[in-house]
């Protein structure tokens, strides 16, 4: 990690990094544009540099402090014990949600570097690539699926789940009054209602 970046304030700390990843997730590591970054950011383009070197120093930073940033995040959210799948889904949510309040475009940045093509940027963060996706199965696979209706398949569920909850955040993202705390409301209605026909009584 880049501790000279560090040194400064938290507040312009933050100021980079949303605008970094806001640039990235939306238009990939190719398409994204230094300048654009800091407009949104409001500094130089020396500063920029002095801090990150170059534009896959930037994409390497910002991957790799998102993956840790995630990683605590879901690591102190979601309790070891549960084994309610719904519940551990919930506290996925919940644990995103405080994410978003911070870094509303975090959760993008990762997704979007899950299909980058870019060797690259492929090449810069392939050590990590996977991290969060893998913590994701290691969390839902605590669940005890003996409380699951003998005709549900379990995978398709948890895929169908991850569509919805991918669909509600960008339905929610296109919102000028996009708040975290109502995307987490409605995804957890989504969860209460699928337990409820999909768990045996």
């Amino acid at each position: 990690m880049n501790e000279k970046f560090f040194d400064l304030k938290k507040d312009k700390q933050d100021r980079m990094i949303n605008a970094a990843l806001k640039i990235f997730a939306l238009n990939g590591y190719k398409h994204a544009s230094t300048d654009d970054i800091v407009a949104e950011a409001g500094i130089s383009k020396g500063l920029l540099f002095h801090y990150f070197g170059s534009k896959i120093g930037l994409y390497t930073f910002l991957h790799d402090y998102s993956v840790r940033y995630m990683k605590l995040e879901l690591s102190t959210g979601v309790s070891s014990s549960l084994t309610d799948y719904f519940a551990i889904r919930k506290q996925i949510e919940a644990a995103k949600m405080q994410v978003l309040k911070n870094y509303p475009y975090m959760q993008k940045f990762l997704d979007s570097c899950s299909s980058e093509t870019v060797s690259e940027a492929l090449h810069a963060i392939e050590d990590q690539r996977g991290t969060i996706s893998s913590l994701y199965d290691e969390l839902k696979n605590q669940a005890d699926r003996s409380l699951f209706l003998d005709k549900v398949s379990f995978e398709k569920l948890d895929a169908m789940l991850d569509y919805t909850v991918s669909g509600l955040m960008e339905a929610h993202f296109t919102d000028v009054s996009f708040h975290p705390e109502m995307l987490y409301e409605e995804t957890a209605s989504y969860l209460d209602m699928m337990k409820q026909i999909t768990y045996k009584q």
